[in-house]
């Protein structure tokens, strides 16, 4: 696949896992699972699923930019949340990001993420 790009956000557990924050193939743009971590390894927004989202989307944004494209692109979003309860929260989170844009959204409950701190982690899919 000579039309592969693999966009690194600089994790370290990039190469412990074997990921890439998001992979553009041809005008496919796939964002990994990203979550409220900053650079330092710490978690954004602890107890705040609002704040979480926000900071997770944000991040998101600016690997869609080094893939050459917006929000604006995003076609599908997965939230994947630990209390559903919160989704409003998460929600208007979402909202100020992709009001006008309205891509196919999920949210979903799960058990738990990779950290008990985390409360929200997002995929998106865009297409160029």
């Amino acid at each position: 696949m000579s039309n592969r790009i693999n966009i690194s956000s600089g994790a370290k557990w990039e190469d412990i896992v074997g990921y890439s924050r998001a992979v553009k193939i041809g005008n496919i743009i796939e964002v990994a699972g990203t979550t409220a971590v900053d650079e330092d390894g710490n978690t954004v927004g602890v107890n705040d699923p609002y704040e979480q989202t926000h900071y997770a989307l944000s991040k998101i944004e600016k690997a869609l930019q080094a893939a050459g494209a917006t929000m604006k692109d995003v076609i599908r979003s997965r939230m994947f949340v630990t209390d559903i309860s919160k989704w409003e929260e998460i929600g208007r989170a979402h909202g100020e990001f992709f009001r006008e844009v309205k891509p196919a959204a999920s949210m979903i409950e799960v058990k738990g993420l990779i950290s008990p701190e985390l409360l929200v982690e997002i995929e998106v899919t865009a297409i160029l």
